[in-house]
């Protein structure tokens, strides 16, 4: 069933046309990403949606009786209400039923035979709606959803208008999730969730018995989530099937395929209009009319539209200079602000060509310790050594560093003085900003334009160790990646703090787990972390100190029996999983092997290094995924001894 239509939409500011006639269906139960560059309209669509804006054109049709939900990015509390409160809000109609119910018991008390039936059935129809509104379930719901978005318990009685607009942002998702609107319109709603709260969300959409309509530059999130993408691009709307993956392919096709279809019509026209001129040129009477004869054929031609691509950024990292072997050396470093601890006894090695993602919960001191790397803040315990020849570049996602009284050709330039108008220029035309736009203040640009602002200065810089803090934040996909691209090539070091995953399964050949005691490393990308983090969760379940959990002995060896099969099939999917994930692995170096020998590849120097670092990380990977095979077969082995 058709649950949204959209024909012909159209919206402009000013002179600016935002969208020149989008065209979207929605089926019932699909789960739809709306993907496109930053300011391409994408916002702009989910609040026409939402009725908070009027279109300038085009309509909007709803199936009968659907509810729509829309996420709002600011977010305002009510008084003094609890966060527990703020939610509980949400279930004012299910109270209100439940005062009908104890009512109607009342009347039940004191009626007759034949009221009584009447009476009974109002009630029992009554009952029914009270539950499937989650009458008898809705606080546990409420405390399933504040966890499963991060909040602790301590925060569900704290007033709400406390929480910071991060904090505000979960609690409005948080209250639309419970509502179950028939259509979700969410506007970017993994910002601000930590990487628990991001897997709670996905598997929470994804059993989603309504519709959702989602805008998010997070593309793992996309790959999970979403069964369809529709990409906004010059205006107007495309639609694909499949998650993020599937849709970067198949535009990549479309686009290939447009593009060879109007190459081939521009030689049919010149070849053509060739004739035409060659006909006239004899000056005939039948040669004019064969040519007049030709030029109306070609007048009926519809002629195809070059396809169009947005602009995107296009830039590469380089290293000034190679370090020693060993880049940097943490050891026992902790961290404090007044009685709280981030961090301590945190321990790391960086060594040349590393690529490390830095993850952990929110709030666990992240962005501190690369504060701390760069002097930026000072730790309160432990050494940092240095290698020999390291230069380090910094990313730091609030773009502090920048200044808001310059414009942007004088925040770059005034870092490069030696360099000419046109070098920084031409640099910031690598990052769009063309013509009078290098005259904007910075403090017009909006966060992703800083963002670009940061990483030409980055670029220009020539570093060879980069402390990225959340490089990805406001860039849009096709951004996020080019920096991966550029980041596959850079020759240096790479430190990372990111909660994107898929940013962290391009670059990165090891993840280091920040948390209150140190640091936890895992060999490989985010995937292969979560092979491994479901790898020790497997082996936990096995542990017989969780087996004893009753107090009577029947009721111990009735568990223990239980544990006992479920541990025996626990430790067989994981030799499947750890068996397919090694074949996958090894899969993955050959067809890289195959890449490699490709005249295309081995004859550019600097493919064929891109192509070696991948091979060296996807060889680590395999070397991992066998070590873990290894290791499931020897525990079922003694399982089963």
């Amino acid at each position: 069933m058709i649950i949204l239509s959209v024909r012909d939409l159209k919206k402009a500011y000013g002179g600016n046309a935002v969208l020149k006639g989008v065209d979207l269906t929605l089926q019932d139960g699909q789960r739809m990403a709306l993907v496109g560059v930053n300011g391409c309209g994408k916002t702009t669509l989910l609040r026409i949606l939402a009725g908070l804006e009027q279109a300038d054109g085009g309509s909007v049709g709803f199936a009968r009786d659907v509810r729509v939900g829309y996420m709002e990015q600011q977010y305002a509390a009510r008084g003094d209400d609890t966060v527990f409160e703020e939610l509980r809000a949400v279930y004012a109609p299910v109270f209100a039923m439940e005062e009908k119910l104890r009512a109607l018991e009342r009347e039940m008390a004191g009626a007759d035979e034949t009221a009584l039936r009447r009476l009974g059935d109002a009630y029992a129809r009554l009952s029914d709606a009270f539950e499937k509104a989650d009458g008898y379930g809705w606080r546990s719901s409420i405390q399933g959803v504040l966890s499963g978005l991060g909040f602790r318990k301590e925060q569900f009685d704290q007033p709400a208008r406390l929480l910071s607009g991060g904090e505000l942002t979960r609690l409005s998702l948080a209250r639309l999730l419970l509502q179950k609107p028939d259509l979700l319109l969410l506007d970017e709603p993994t910002n601000h969730l930590d990487l628990e709260a991001l897997d709670w969300l996905e598997n929470y959409l994804k059993e989603y018995r309504g519709t959702v309509l989602v805008v998010s530059h997070d593309r793992y999130f996309l790959d999970r989530v979403c069964t369809h993408v529709s990409e906004l691009l010059l205006g107007t709307m495309e639609q694909y099937e499949g998650n993020y993956t599937a849709y970067m392919r198949q535009r990549a096709q479309r686009f290939e395929i447009r593009m060879r279809a109007w190459e081939q019509q521009q030689k049919l026209i010149a070849r053509e209009e060739a004739i035409i001129a060659r006909y006239k040129s004899f000056n005939r009477e039948k040669s004019i009319k064969a040519a007049e004869s030709r030029e109306k054929r070609l007048e009926k031609i519809e002629r195809l539209e070059k396809p169009q691509d947005e602009h995107q950024v296009r830039f590469r990292f380089e290293a000034g200079r190679r370090t020693g072997d060993d880049v940097v050396q943490i050891r026992e470093m902790k961290k404090a602000f007044g009685e709280r601890t981030l961090f301590s006894h945190v321990n790391l090695n960086l060594r040349a060509g590393d690529r490390v993602a830095l993850i952990g919960p929110n709030g666990i001191g992240k962005s501190t310790l690369l504060k701390c790397l760069v002097g930026q803040e000072s730790p309160d315990a432990g050494a940092v050594r240095w290698g020999a020849n390291v230069d380090v570049g910094y990313y730091d996602q609030k773009q502090e560093s920048l200044h808001p009284e310059k414009s942007v050709l004088d925040e770059v330039w005034d870092d490069f003085p030696r360099l000419e108008q046109n070098q920084v220029r031409g640099a910031l035309g690598l990052f769009l900003f063309t013509g009078e736009d290098v005259f904007m203040p910075v403090s017009t640009l909006s966060g992703g334009e800083k963002g670009r602002v940061a990483l030409t200065k980055l670029m220009l810089r020539k570093d060879n160790l980069l402390l990225l803090d959340e490089p990805t934040n406001h860039l849009d996909m096709d951004s996020r990646e080019v920096l991966e691209d550029a980041l596959e090539s850079f020759e240096g070091t790479i430190l990372a703090v990111s909660h994107d995953r898929y940013f962290i399964n391009r670059f990165a050949g090891r993840v280091a787990v920040l948390g209150e005691e140190g640091i936890r490393e895992y060999p490989g990308n985010f995937d292969d972390y979560q092979r491994k983090l479901q790898w020790e969760k497997n082996q936990a379940a096995q542990d017989p100190r969780f087996a004893d959990m009753t107090r009577t002995e029947a009721g111990k060896e009735k568990k223990k029996l239980r544990l006992a099969k479920e541990q025996l099939k626990a430790l067989k999917e994981n030799v499947r999983a750890a068996e397919q994930a090694a074949a996958d692995a090894e899969k993955a170096v050959s067809d890289q092997e195959a890449v490699m020998a490709t005249p295309e590849v081995y004859t550019n120097p600097e493919k064929a290094a891109a192509a070696a670092r991948e091979y060296q990380r996807l060889k680590d990977a395999q070397a991992a995924a066998y070590a873990l095979w290894e290791q499931a077969e020897e525990a079922l082995a003694e399982a089963e001894a």
